[in-house]
């Protein structure tokens, strides 16, 4: 497993890091076991990036505890990603509510620390912006942290340009996540700004949330508690377009010799040499199909193909609008 620098503050990660959301949280009811051994697993293939946050244990801290419990033996090789940012304090009307205020920001810090068994976070994401809450403001609550040692490095979630600078002028930025596949581009407009800046960029969802693994069902045949009953992307009119062009990709990945899955990893890798997508599983052997995307070489001939088969992405948007990112 290669590895790659994200921003130009000294972060250095794998090639293909880990997503952790859906141990606990999203696509049904998970397995403790089953996500620690898909951590391990990862580890022992050279995967070193980590990926969680305190939304992921609706506030119980279920998430950072259970990848805290699957890395403590290596943890020292890692890198340890959380984030901050929803308000979880009364889950009884839902969560969705922003709290990006200094004092939540320090009491998520010391949680997650406390969660994850660890002196300091690697990476500590606002995981939405608070437009309630200057981000200048939030940068220098961070600053203090990394600071005091809590935190090594900044990172940013679904931000804008506005934001990402403002940010970066009060301390800088290593990295932004957001969801990036061959299903979602919208963030490529943001790619000059952060070659720029020197940010490196973390693709979540780099699976289209499982859709480009050729293993999507129709929405309303997943558990009750499984996110993409409601996915656009997934209703009817949408789906058969996505299962139509996932097939194709599959095709041409299997004349490489590779899975969909690997096809779609790579194509990430290839946009740029400060990208890490974080797929996430509950599979030790799908880890093992993820991590060995990092040696796929895709020729130019490749990458037209990938062009032609979805010139713009998916069909359907990638969240109902009333839950879309808005970008400043």
């Amino acid at each position: 497993m290669h590895h790659r620098t994200l921003g130009t503050q000294g972060l250095t990660a794998s090639a293909i890091g880990y997503g952790s959301m859906g141990l606990t949280m999203a696509y049904g009811p998970g397995d403790e076991e089953a996500g620690i051994a898909a951590i391990r697993r990862a580890h022992d293939l050279g995967v070193t990036f980590f990926d969680t946050a305190e939304l992921y244990g609706f506030g119980t801290g279920s998430n950072e505890i259970l990848v805290g419990k699957a890395v403590k033996d290596f943890r020292d090789e890692v890198v340890l990603a959380t984030k901050f940012g929803f308000d979880l304090s009364d889950l009884s009307q839902g969560f969705g509510g922003l709290n990006s205020r200094p004092d939540n920001i320090r009491k998520v810090a010391d949680n997650s620390l406390r969660y994850l068994g660890v002196d300091q976070i690697d990476v500590f994401y606002q995981h939405r912006v608070d437009p309630d809450v200057p981000i200048e403001e939030v940068a220098g609550t961070v600053s203090e942290l990394i600071d005091a040692g809590k935190v090594k490095y900044f990172g940013l979630s679904e931000a804008g340009p506005e934001t990402i600078r403002k940010a970066h002028a009060v301390q800088p930025v290593s990295v932004l996540q957001t969801e990036y596949s061959l299903f979602e581009r919208e963030v490529e407009q943001l790619f000059p700004l952060l070659q720029e800046l020197g940010i490196g960029f973390v693709p979540y969802s780099p699976l289209g949330r499982g859709f480009i693994t050729g293993t999507a069902k129709p929405a309303g045949q997943y558990d009750a508690t499984d996110m993409r009953n409601s996915d656009p992307r997934w209703q009817p009119g949408n789906f058969e377009k996505n299962v139509d062009a996932v097939d194709r990709l599959g095709k041409l990945a299997s004349a490489k010799g590779i899975t969909v899955s690997q096809l779609a990893l790579a194509w990430l890798l290839a946009q740029g040499d400060q990208i890490v997508p974080i797929p996430g599983t509950r599979s030790a052997a799908r880890m093992e199909e993820n991590a060995r995307a990092a040696d796929v070489a895709l020729t130019e001939a490749d990458l037209a193909a990938i062009r032609e088969i979805l010139p713009n992405g998916g069909f359907g948007a990638r969240y109902a609008e009333e839950h879309a990112p808005n970008w400043v």
